[in-house]
C-alpha cells in the first residue's frame, strides 16, 4: 500500500518534514517514491510552514494513497495556510 506520510529532516530539536508519498512497509525516513512538499512547525515571520504541490497530491489520492493521519490534519490547515500568506503579502 502507498502512503502520504512526514520524513523528519532538521536537527535536533529543531524539527522539519518532508512531504512524501512512499511504500508503506518503507522505514519512516527511507526510501520514498516522491517528495510532494515539506511542513515546517517552527515557521516564523516570512518562512512558509506548510507548501504541498497540489497537482502531485491530487494524483496520488486518485491512485489510491492513504494519507497518514497527521498529513490528513495538515491538507485540511492548507487552505487556511495559503489565506494567511495572502493576507501577509
Amino acid at each position: 500500500m502507498v502512503v502520504i506520510r512526514l520524513a523528519r529532516g532538521g536537527s535536533k530539536a529543531r524539527p522539519f518534514y518532508h512531504i512524501v508519498v512512499a511504500d508503506k512497509r518503507c522505514r519512516r525516513d527511507g526510501r520514498f517514491i516522491e517528495r510532494i512538499g515539506f511542513y515546517n512547525p517552527l515557521a516564523r515571520g516570512n518562512d512558509v510552514p506548510l507548501n504541498i504541490a497540489q497537482d502531485r497530491l491530487t494524483y496520488w489520492l486518485g491512485v489510491g494513497a492513504q494519507p497518514s493521519e497527521t498529513v490528513e490534519r495538515l491538507l485540511k490547515q492548507a487552505p487556511k495556510v495559503v489565506q494567511a500568506e495572502a493576507s501577509a503579502a
